[in-house]
Parts: structure tokens; C-alpha cells; sequence
């Protein structure tokens, strides 16, 4: 019998035709959907408001996380204001979004708002190129808004000379015939396979096709919060995948090459994913819990007149979370964000703990700093 010698899964016999061994991942996937309905659950109790509240900053930690995991740096305030001004939030105190910060929102807001349009190769050409609104990633020039083009497709470690090839995505000529079967499979996939599975499987395929020059990872992350908001019926999210994949990050990128390395049954991929998708849900009870206490903090201030920087400061400690301020806030830090003199940063400083918003922490003198008083006493006003 000859041995088979392809490498990868696309080199495979049966591939494009995905499988899986359902009865391994029962177990895992009912656990999934199980935090999935308490997830909803909770949601559901929160209110419109605050309900839009979590998908803004379920937004921007996605938008933030997932450039991350390619080792894209984007400010997350940035990202807050370019989320506010689409959801029509109030964006005071804010920056102005920087262009990234703009597609990257973009893209991801099109794939849960929009999940139930369909799928096409305009739609995500269009995704490409708002994450690279200059035509550039880093320092080079690259193919955007199309598919890639005559250079081999490579998933490289290691110093130049001596690099080691993890994984390397077919042959540019084949990468139309493979998007079409890839939308194709996306159309006639929907309600015929469990939505959990499905969002799995998309994001696996996609990456192997690995179809542009540069963005593979965070549209695949895209088409899979898509995917995944298509299950749940739901315009937005209120848990980011990206956050706990960039937690998971080299877990990730091994089961993704060991996968791509072996026959066309998924299953390991999967059974990974579906457990990846249950943590980031309990993880997202963090980030609720934290839009609850801000805005019960300040239901609890409503009668209190500060000035906008005053507002952005505090804002920035209650995101931030108890002790999640390293150091606390001090004078100096107070300057740097309000970007005002030391003399009237002090000043405000004093009326917000005049006003109870703010406690001095115990170091006192040159060394003091401030916190959030989320116990307020009784103050006149």
C-alpha cells in the first residue's frame, strides 16, 4: 500500500469535507451551551442599557484582543470612542479613533449587527482592506481588498536561514476555487449544523485557506463571532472570544498546526475550540460585573456636578476596576490624563474626595494616592 505523502490537510484525500466525531465532543459542547444560556440569562437581566453598555466594551476588547494575538498594538480608548461613535454611546472624554482602531470596529460590528447577510467574496475583500487603510502592514506594502498573490504562503519561527516551516497554505492559484467552495459551505452549512460547531469549523477552514496577504487571523475571528451570533440569534456580544485565545495564545497556534498536519477529521480542533469558547463566556462575567458596579456607582452620584475631566478620571479607575489601578491614582497621574498643572490637579483632586467620589489609599505625603470610593459616606452638596 502507498504511504501517503502530503504534508497538509488541503493536500489530503476527501479534503474540503471537514469531519468530526460528534460523540467526543458531546460532553463539551452541552457544558458550552449550558454557560451560553446562563450567559443570556444574565444579559437578559441587565436591561437595554446596560445590555449596550457590555456589547460596547465586549466590542472593544474584542477589537483590542484580537490584533494583539497578531501583535498589533491598538489603544483601547481608541477603540471605546470608535465603538461609541458607531452605537451612537456618549463618547466623552474620549480620543478620536485612529484609523485601525476604525476598520478593525468596523469589521467586527459588520460581522454580529450584520451576521444575517450573507456571506460573499466583495463583503470579505472589504473586511481586508479596513484593516489596512494604507495599504501597509508595518513597513510593507501589501495586496489589500484582494486575494494574495504569487508568494508562497508561509507560517515561519525562527532566524533568517534557519527557519522552520510550521504550515503553508495552498497554492495562490487555487485560492479563488477554495473561497468559492468556502461561501458555499458557509450558505448551505447554516442551520443544518450544531451553530457551535459551525463557528468552529468556519474558523479552521478559513485560516487553512489562509486566502490574503496579511489579516487570515482576525477575519477569521471575525467569521467566527459571526458564525456565533447567528447561533444565538443576537445582534451583539457579551463575550470575547480574542480575549481568552490571546490567554490560550500558544495552545492556539499548536492545536491549529498540529490539526493542519493531520487528516481531514477536526475533532482535536474542536473539542479545543468549543472549550475555549466556554472559558471566554465565564471569563465575560468579569467584564458584566464591572459595567454593573460602574453604573452603580454612579446612580449613586447622579446629584454630584464635576467637571469633564474630573468625569474622565474617575472613569478611568472604575475600568479599570478595584486595585486594578497599579499604584493608584496620584497627582501626577491626574495631570498626565486631565493634562492640566499640578496645582489644579490637586484642586480636583480635593473636591472629588470633598464629594465622596474618591478615598485617599493609606502612604500619605509626596507618596499619596487615590481610589475609588465605593463606599461612600453621606456628603452635602
Amino acid at each position: 500500500m502507498l504511504q501517503d505523502q502530503s504534508k497538509y490537510i488541503w493536500q489530503k484525500a476527501g479534503w474540503p469535507k471537514l469531519t468530526w466525531q460528534l460523540d467526543q465532543l458531546a460532553i463539551q459542547l452541552a457544558n458550552t451551551r449550558f454557560c451560553q444560556g446562563k450567559l443570556i440569562s444574565r444579559i437578559t437581566e441587565l436591561g437595554l442599557s446596560l445590555s449596550a453598555e457590555a456589547h460596547a466594551e465586549m466590542m472593544a476588547h474584542e477589537a483590542v484582543k484580537t490584533s494583539a494575538v497578531e501583535g498589533t498594538i491598538v489603544n483601547i480608548d481608541s477603540v471605546r470612542s470608535s465603538v461609541a461613535k458607531r452605537l451612537g454611546l456618549p463618547a466623552a472624554g474620549l480620543p478620536l479613533p485612529d484609523r485601525y482602531a476604525d476598520g478593525i470596529v468596523e469589521v467586527l460590528l459588520d460581522a454580529t449587527v450584520n451576521s444575517q447577510r450573507p456571506l460573499m467574496t466583495k463583503r470579505l475583500m472589504g473586511w481586508q482592506a479596513a484593516l489596512f487603510p494604507t495599504g501597509f502592514s508595518g513597513i510593507h506594502r501589501i495586496r489589500v481588498g484582494k486575494w494574495r498573490g504569487k508568494h508562497p504562503m508561509r507560517v515561519v519561527s525562527g532566524p533568517m536561514g534557519h527557519e522552520k516551516i510550521h504550515y503553508e497554505a495552498p497554492p495562490y492559484h487555487k485560492v479563488d476555487a477554495e473561497m468559492r467552495r468556502f461561501i458555499a459551505w458557509w450558505a448551505k452549512s447554516s442551520g443544518k449544523v450544531d451553530g457551535l460547531i459551525r463557528a468552529g469549523v468556519a474558523h479552521f477552514y478559513f485560516v487553512t485557506i489562509h486566502p490574503f496577504e496579511d489579516g487570515n487571523g482576525r477575519i477569521a475571528r471575525a467569521l467566527t463571532d459571526m458564525a456565533l451570533s447567528q447561533d444565538e440569534g443576537l445582534k451583539k456580544r457579551f463575550y470575547s472570544l480574542s480575549s481568552q485565545i490571546m490567554v490560550e495564545r500558544n495552545d492556539y497556534y499548536n492545536i491549529l498546526e498540529l490539526s493542519q498536519k493531520n487528516g481531514v477529521d477536526i475533532t482535536k480542533w474542536l473539542l479545543w475550540f468549543l472549550g475555549c469558547v466556554e472559558r471566554a463566556m465565564i471569563n465575560s462575567e468579569k467584564i458584566i460585573s464591572k459595567i454593573t458596579a460602574k453604573s452603580d456607582f454612579w446612580k449613586k452620584h447622579t446629584q454630584v456636578e464635576i467637571n469633564p475631566r474630573q468625569h474622565k478620571v474617575i472613569n478611568i479607575l472604575l475600568d479599570a476596576a478595584p486595585g486594578g489601578f497599579a499604584g493608584g491614582l496620584t497627582t501626577r497621574k491626574y495631570v498626565s490624563i486631565a493634562k492640566i498643572s499640578r496645582v489644579t490637579a490637586y484642586r480636583e483632586i480635593s473636591e472629588l474626595l470633598t464629594l465622596g467620589l474618591l478615598k485617599q489609599n493609606e502612604k500619605k505625603g509626596r507618596n499619596a494616592s487615590y481610589d475609588i470610593n465605593w463606599m461612600p459616606a453621606t456628603v452635602a452638596i
